[in-house]
């Protein structure tokens, strides 16, 4: 058994690719129209380009339990998933230059250091380094 796909729910799709691509740094892996504006669109780490890919999912906007989660996950504030840097510091500080907002800065707990953004399409994501 492998993961081979993470799904991330998102409220703009166009949005959502921008984002990921233009200020996360992944590059888009698969974009295949669905019908009715909707998309199979994923995402991958420009180092793994064979690696998971992050499915972009319209879901919030056509299945309203799943617009329901994600919104009380990012009003508690409760990253949706999270991505492994290898310097958080380093990341957090390219990220704050593009204009992404952090609802927590970096911040060492035990052997990670670990960071919220906002990805602007509904979700917070948490960013982790490996300390030891």
């Amino acid at each position: 058994m492998r993961a081979k796909i993470i799904g991330i729910p998102v409220q703009d799709q166009e949005k959502a690719l921008q984002f990921y691509t233009e200020k996360l740094d992944f590059i888009m892996k698969h974009d295949i129209p669905l019908g009715e504006n909707n998309r199979w669109l994923t995402v991958v780490s420009k180092d793994e380009p064979d690696g998971v890919e992050v499915l972009l999912e319209p879901s919030p906007n056509h299945f309203e339990p799943s617009k329901t989660y994600q919104s009380a996950l990012f009003e508690a504030g409760i990253p949706y998933t999270q991505f492994n840097v290898d310097n958080l510091q380093d990341e957090f500080s390219r990220l704050i230059n593009l204009g992404v907002e952090f609802s927590m800065q970096p911040t060492e707990m035990g052997n990670v250091k670990i960071a919220i953004l906002d990805d602007t399409c509904g979700n917070k994501i948490q960013l982790i380094e490996m300390l030891s």
